[in-house]
């Protein structure tokens, strides 16, 4: 790690609380990133913001320093009162990863001001949450459904809100949550009368619209647009042969070592292939994915930063909304077909100034995305060779039957990787 990655403003020069102070210092912050150096000022002034910036540049601490401010120097006029405390602060979050973590930073910072924080996000806790909510929350973060579906039981209302955030608003339009995110946006105050602040990793057109339509006269605030890959990592592409790629990945395990290792592909089958092959071979490795159930889910990723488990295989909607620090090596199993999926999943290593690699399969299948890809990046990534000879032979795990999924291919046929010649597991030079 190194503060390379900061700007020249201090904390410790802004006008804040002494309880947020006293936050910011738990966390061992003392100077801001690029993108929490120019929103602060804006936010800190009450005026709204569109921030893009690259991922895992402190896009979370920016908005909840701003927000946990903001409501704490508004004063409040309503008398003291038994009922339950409403929503000052509310976030919007595409994934339960991405709120969970929103909601330990939150903790973190806001742990010296007496807020008190709720999650709400599906797939487990269902009663727990709510009774959370019921017995009064100043900060609630969410997923777009959960929410709903409290909102419209009446377990909490939102007509007290004084900050509303939306987190990857890109990735709320690829999930499909837009119709929901705007059904609880028309019943928050009118723009004019709260803060709000929109970020993301990319700011489409069809996101900018979302912001005008529901903040008040937003600042866009971009960091470095036009590179939008981080610096620090350094990146590389193999053009295996269909048939090599299992092979390929395994030897490159093998040699990366005891590193936090996340490989994407781009179909959950594929993930769940990829994890047969490496456990067979020696490899500890687990596929995540949208339909993972929650308690099972957490227990990968506590496993996996906890440093159990080698390998976290997964699909593009687990590539978004994970926050996993230190990750040292991204394989692109399957090079992604958007674009900018190419830049959410590289963006899981290099975070925070930290250097970190990228590797990518060209394969027959997918290898017609590398040309919008690097028009994207504005930049030919460098080409990485190895001898097949050298690739080492596979053990074929056992079969496992697949779970019908309404004709996604589930019962497919495990194939590539096996009799290949033995070669030593030498490590793939450059050219």
């Amino acid at each position: 790690m190194t503060d390379s990655h900061l700007s020249d403003l201090r904390f410790d020069t802004l006008q804040l609380h002494d309880s947020v102070r006293a936050g910011i210092a738990d966390a061992g912050f003392e100077c801001a990133t690029p993108i929490q150096a120019d929103t602060l000022p804006i936010a800190l002034a009450g005026r709204d913001v569109a921030g893009q910036a690259q991922t895992g540049t402190g896009k979370t601490a920016a908005f909840l320093i701003a927000a946990i401010q903001h409501v704490l120097t508004k004063a409040d006029a309503s008398p003291a009162d038994d009922r339950p405390r409403q929503p000052k602060i509310f976030i919007l979050a595409p994934t339960r990863e991405l709120a969970i973590q929103i909601a330990k930073d939150a903790e973190e910072l806001g742990k010296h001001t007496g807020l008190k924080i709720a999650l709400a996000y599906g797939g487990t806790g269902y009663e727990q949450q709510r009774r959370t909510i019921e017995a009064g929350v100043d900060l609630l973060i969410g997923t777009p459904g959960r929410i709903i579906d409290y909102f419209k039981q009446g377990v909490f209302k939102l007509d007290q809100v004084q900050v509303a955030i939306l987190d990857e608003a890109d990735r709320m339009f690829d999930l499909g949550f837009i119709k929901d995110i705007r059904y609880l946006l028309r019943r928050l105050p009118k723009p004019d009368q709260r803060l709000n602040m929109l970020f993301s990793a990319t700011l489409s057109q069809r996101v900018m619209e979302l912001a005008y339509e529901h903040m008040n006269e937003p600042e866009l605030i971009q960091v470095e647009p036009d590179k939008v890959t981080a610096d620090r990592v350094r990146q590389a592409i193999f053009f295996p042969s269909n048939e090599d790629k299992l092979p390929l990945l395994v030897g490159l395990i093998r040699e990366m070592g005891t590193g936090r290792i996340m490989v994407f592909v781009n179909m959950k089958r594929d993930a769940e292939k990829v994890e047969d092959y490496l456990k067979a071979n020696g490899i500890d490795a687990q596929a995540i994915s949208g339909d993972v159930p929650q308690t099972k889910r957490q227990n990968m990723l506590k496993r996996f930063l906890g440093g159990e488990l080698a390998v976290l295989i997964g699909t593009d909607v687990a590539s978004r909304g994970l926050h996993i620090p230190d990750v040292h090596y991204v394989i692109n199993y399957d090079l992604p077909q958007d674009c900018e999926d190419y830049v959410h999943r590289i963006g899981r290593t290099a975070r925070a100034g930290a250097a970190g690699d990228a590797i990518s399969f060209g394969c027959e299948s997918y290898a017609m995305s590398l040309p919008e890809i690097e028009d994207y990046i504005g930049h030919k990534i460098p080409v990485a060779s190895y001898k097949p000879e050298d690739l080492p032979e596979l053990i074929k795990p056992p079969y496992r039957p697949r779970k019908p999924r309404g004709g996604s291919g589930g019962g497919r046929k495990s194939g590539g990787g096996g009799g290949r010649k033995s070669g030593g597991g030498r490590r793939p030079t450059r050219r």
